[in-house]
């Protein structure tokens, strides 16, 4: 599945997605939410779950220069 399928894919479809095709990496506190990083395809997506609300916020993408990644740097091997 290509990354614009996925990402156009409603929410419950991205969580069967990710739980049959891709692989749990780590997961981390930020701000509100807990988020889980699985590796997908050689590609890292992130998965907002908001504990107050008991629920998924979003799934989206992890861009690779993006801030967040210096959290999770110490947990995985970039991939090209």
């Amino acid at each position: 599945m290509s990354r614009e399928e996925f990402s156009v894919l409603p929410i419950h479809l991205k969580i069967r997605t990710l739980f049959i095709e891709g692989t749990f990496v780590v997961g981390i506190r930020y701000y509100q939410h807990k988020v889980n990083l699985y590796l997908l395809d050689n590609e890292y997506v992130e998965v907002f779950y908001n504990h107050k609300l008991d629920k998924i916020d979003q799934i989206e993408y992890l861009q690779r220069d993006h801030s967040r990644m210096k959290f999770y740097l110490d947990q995985i091997k970039i991939v090209n």
